[in-house]
């Protein structure tokens, strides 16, 4: 998985709520540039690089937040049913990718 070349979170690392945005966001391009403009990303995957494996549901919201803010800032195109949407209509079950070059 994709994930996998990514280091492991800190045994001393802070406790799961609170998820620095920053290292959120980061984590999201990294992981979308390793999959390439072709394809998605799920929000999971991006949760489990970030987060210790028995509570990476807790980093999901801060995922959803940063794909936004990524989104609103044209660095990353969020889906929905695979077709591109707007993130202020972002509802339910989502992917991520970066932007192609067409």
């Amino acid at each position: 998985m994709i994930r996998d070349s990514l280091p492991a979170p800190a045994e001393d690392s802070p406790a799961p709520r609170g998820f620095d945005p920053e290292v959120v966001e980061r984590t999201i391009l990294q992981l979308a540039a390793a999959c390439g403009a072709d394809r998605t990303l799920a929000p999971a995957d991006v949760a489990q690089a970030v987060a210790p494996p028995e509570s990476w549901q807790r980093a999901l919201p801060q995922v959803r937040r940063s794909a936004v803010a990524l989104a609103e800032a044209g660095r990353l195109l969020i889906y929905r049913k695979g077709k591109v949407i707007d993130p202020a209509e972002l509802r339910g079950v989502y992917r991520v990718g970066l932007p192609r070059d067409d």
